[in-house]
């Protein structure tokens, strides 16, 4: 395809990023938690590795330790930063904290394998995909020539990067997404060209 000279060069990537390690505090609602000293670091740590992708402007969700993170990573790299709706992670207000891993692990594992059924929190996984692929889809539209970072949490990544790359399992992606961790994604397809923490 011929590029016209001046014609804005539409963006060929996109990052995303899951936050950085968190104080989980089991009698507050998740969404709340803070970043952890270590996950403030991990989050400065981080930035340097992303600056290799030439991102031009940092999004979060809503969420406490997404704005934490990308706000740690946008002032690391000089990048405007914002937040915006739709990118939190799935909905599990008044879910009980799981003390046990190994319980927590199927309780999301079930959520994986009945996208429609109700079985987790206040939003299916379909819902919670189509939420998160409708605010994703909204970011591109609104900045089509910014190298995006996209902060948000691995269940609604796990949703929407296994949709958009059938050979990755939503079980075993989920379980090895560590925190941070930095999905390199081809646009417009979506495929996840590269990951690293």
């Amino acid at each position: 395809m011929l590029l016209t000279i001046g014609a804005p060069m539409m963006a060929s990537k996109l990052l995303f990023v899951r936050h950085a390690a968190v104080i989980p505090q089991p009698t507050q609602p998740a969404h709340t938690w803070p970043l952890s000293a270590d996950g403030r670091f991990q989050a400065a740590q981080l930035a340097p590795q992303l600056a290799q992708h030439g991102p031009t402007r940092v999004i979060t969700s809503h969420e406490a330790k997404a704005q934490a993170t990308g706000q740690i990573i946008a002032q690391t790299l000089r990048l405007p930063w914002s937040t915006a709706s739709g990118l939190q992670e799935h909905d599990r207000r008044g879910v009980p904290y799981f003390a046990n891993q190994e319980d927590w692990t199927t309780a999301v594992a079930h959520f994986f394998a009945h996208p429609d059924k109700l079985t987790l929190g206040n939003e299916t996984a379909h819902a919670a995909r189509e939420r998160f692929a409708t605010a994703v889809q909204q970011q591109l539209t609104a900045y089509p020539n910014d190298t995006l970072i996209i902060v948000t949490h691995g269940t609604v990544l796990t949703l929407f990067l296994c949709q958009h790359n059938p050979h990755l399992n939503p079980v075993t992606f989920w379980q090895k997404l560590p925190l941070p961790w930095v999905g390199v994604i081809t646009l417009p397809t979506f495929s996840l060209a590269n990951q690293y923490a």
